[in-house]
C-alpha cells in the first residue's frame, strides 16, 4: 500500500530534480488526482500524477510553514 503524502494548495515543497532554471522550491497549485506545480524560479507549471509526486517529493520547505503559521495567529486575532 503506497503512503499519501498531504499537500494543499499553497504549499511550498521541493522535489528530487532541480527546475532546468536551476530552482528546486514548488508552490503547490492544484491538489486533485494529479498535483499542480508552479517552479518559484521561472513561474512554470506542470502537473504530476500522485505516484510521481510522491516519488519525486522531498519535502517541505520550512519558511512557507512558518508564514502559513503567522498568517494563522493574525487571522485568529
Amino acid at each position: 500500500m503506497m503512503k499519501i503524502v498531504s499537500v494543499k494548495v499553497g504549499d511550498l515543497v521541493k522535489l528530487k530534480k532541480n527546475h532546468p532554471c536551476g530552482e528546486n522550491k514548488w508552490k503547490v497549485y492544484k491538489v486533485g488526482m494529479d498535483i499542480g506545480l508552479e517552479c518559484q524560479g521561472c513561474g512554470r507549471r506542470v502537473k504530476l500524477i500522485r505516484r510521481n509526486f510522491k516519488r519525486r517529493f522531498r519535502g517541505y520547505l520550512k519558511e512557507e510553514i512558518e508564514e502559513n503559521e503567522n498568517l494563522k495567529g493574525k487571522s485568529n486575532r
